[in-house]
């Protein structure tokens, strides 16, 4: 009779703590960084006529407290956004450097 050893590997670290969180050390711009995010994942519930609009440059600028608010929220809580899932680490930087760098639009 032989006799095998199964060995799992448990990694007790969440999504977020795993994910890319590689500083961005380049200035970051809305149109450049900024707007392929917000269109790829707010504009759907944002968009033109919505409650808070994030549709251009200066809704995204004049929403950045909020927007950090609710992106930066731990998954399971009601306010967190995007509905339905979370942008990645790196995302998340993206805006926080924005905000860090100015609010620069090009």
């Amino acid at each position: 009779m032989s006799s095998a050893a199964l060995f799992i590997a448990c990694d007790s670290r969440t999504y977020e703590e795993i994910s890319d969180n590689t500083p961005i050390t380049v200035t970051v711009k809305y149109n450049a960084e900024v707007k392929t995010i917000v269109d790829n994942n707010c504009i759907s519930c944002h968009g033109a006529g919505s409650f808070k609009p994030l549709v251009t440059y200066s809704d995204v600028k004049n929403n950045i407290d909020g927007i950090l608010n609710r992106i930066q929220r731990p998954n399971g809580d009601a306010g967190k956004m995007p509905q339905g899932g979370s942008l990645s680490q790196t995302q998340i930087n993206v805006f926080i450097k924005w905000k860090a760098d100015g609010l620069a639009e090009n």
